[in-house]
């Protein structure tokens, strides 16, 4: 009898070292956004655009190359809570970085949203954030994604070096 995972291509698993540092890393008392977001050293805490109540950064954890995240300097639980100016602003760098993500990135479709409250997903869920990732035929479908399957065929530094320079051309 063949293993189903030698047998079958979808079924094969998809590596990621590069996730054992989070697993076993010690998780922070804080928020990460918070902290990124009153900090100023944006390159190395991969902050790709600041707007006014508003940044876009990298996820460190990512589920495909590219993806970033768009949240809030203001730490609240959810949209609901958001002034309008945020939610505005918020949306609209969303939106940017589609725009750069498709110009520098090429993807063929992109995944775009909030997971709010645990139960829905939200790896942070006391400070509400939008995600953007990019899609490409025959990457993994969403499934595998929602299940911990990551591939990222590219440095963060590197990817958010491209999406930096973008954004601001």
């Amino acid at each position: 009898m063949t293993d189903k995972n030698e047998s079958t291509p979808h079924a094969r698993p998809l590596w990621a070292p590069w996730r054992i540092e989070y697993i076993r890393s010690a998780k922070p008392d804080g928020c990460f956004f918070c902290e990124k977001g009153t900090r100023t050293e944006d390159v190395a805490d991969h902050i790709i655009a600041r707007g006014e109540t508003a940044f876009v950064l990298m996820n460190d954890f990512p589920y495909n190359s590219g993806h970033v995240l768009v949240a809030p300097y203001r730490h609240v639980s959810d949209l609901s809570l958001l002034e309008t100016v945020e939610r505005n602003e918020i949306m609209e760098l969303l939106v940017k970085a589609e725009e750069v993500l498709r110009k520098v990135m090429a993807p063929s479709g992109f995944n775009i949203g909030f997971n709010l409250g645990e139960s829905a997903g939200a790896g942070v869920a006391d400070h509400v954030h939008g995600h953007v990732v990019p899609r490409w035929i025959g990457d993994t479908n969403f499934m595998p994604v929602l299940a911990d399957r990551r591939v990222v065929p590219e440095a963060l530094e590197e990817t958010a070096n491209l999406l930096r320079e973008a954004w601001n051309a």
